[in-house]
């Protein structure tokens, strides 16, 4: 599907400046990228899944995906306008294991912790804002206000998996116990705390991420005009065979690109 055209209705001014207004927006302060290879990430299952675990004689990492990411932010000590961003990664983690030869393999799920830490530059600020759209409770500012906090974002792409092992427990050295938040648990059915491990698995991932700290502040901003869009909406036809004929001929199916036929930015020429 198209992207969508909007043509300014320039008037006026150099370069069709129209007029500057002032808008309230979040402005970023601060960012960082990183890349981060995680070695030997403990899996932990629920008991239903380490019993398979524990008669496994090997696994297969699927596809790991970033479940939720718990964030803090807190001001650094003797360094006014800097603040510290921790952030817990919750990845769900899919993988095959095989308990017999003779046997297909058995799908099993678990969850893998990380923990990561950056510090970045968040300005200062000192007013407490209250919006319409926040529920106020006896004039309690503490449930409506972050305590003149900058705002931490978060972006990340799907894991990369690039190692997966099992082993004992006394083999591995590591922490077999975990205690699973509960924004994260209601993906099972069952507890984590109640299990005892013979086995446990470790993991490899390559994870790709951007960290922001930003404020909302009010900004001056050049303004053309309303974004007027260019061409009429589409509606749906009744007659399924006049919605066929409007779909293109999928040409790159029948015919695969050749490798000069694609752009830097993997599309086709």
């Amino acid at each position: 599907m198209a992207e969508p055209k909007f043509a300014a209705q320039q008037s006026g001014g150099q370069n069709g400046f129209k007029e500057a207004v002032c808008i309230n927006a979040g402005r970023i302060y601060d960012s960082c990228s990183d890349k981060d290879c995680l070695e030997d990430l403990q899996v932990y299952f629920t008991p239903l899944n380490q019993s398979i675990i524990d008669n496994s004689t090997a696994v297969k990492c699927k596809n790991v995906q970033v479940y939720t990411v718990l964030m803090d932010v807190e001001p650094v000590p003797f360094n006014k306008g800097f603040f510290s961003v921790d952030m817990t990664f919750y990845f769900l983690v899919k993988l095959e294991a095989v308990v017999s030869p003779m046997t297909p393999p058995v799908k099993v799920e678990g969850i893998s912790v990380f923990q990561k830490k950056v510090i970045l530059y968040g300005s200062e600020g000192s007013v407490n804002q209250f919006t319409s759209n926040r529920l106020i409770v006896n004039n309690d500012k503490n449930c409506c206000c972050d305590e003149n906090l900058p705002t931490a974002n978060l972006s990340v792409v799907d894991p990369i998996c690039l190692a997966c092992r099992v082993c004992d427990v006394p083999d591995c050295g590591k922490e077999v116990q975990f205690t699973c938040p509960a924004v994260v648990s209601k993906l099972f059915d069952d507890e984590f705390d109640s299990v005892r491990p013979a086995k446990i698995v470790c993991i490899s991932i390559g994870l790709f991420s951007i960290v922001q700290l930003e404020r909302n502040v009010q900004m001056m901003v050049p303004v053309y005009d309303f974004c007027i869009p260019d061409k009429e909406c589409v509606t749906s036809a009744d007659d399924p065979c006049e919605l066929f004929k409007k779909i293109k001929f999928p040409v790159n199916e029948f015919f695969p690109p050749r490798l000069e036929d694609i752009d830097c930015a993997g599309g086709t020429q």
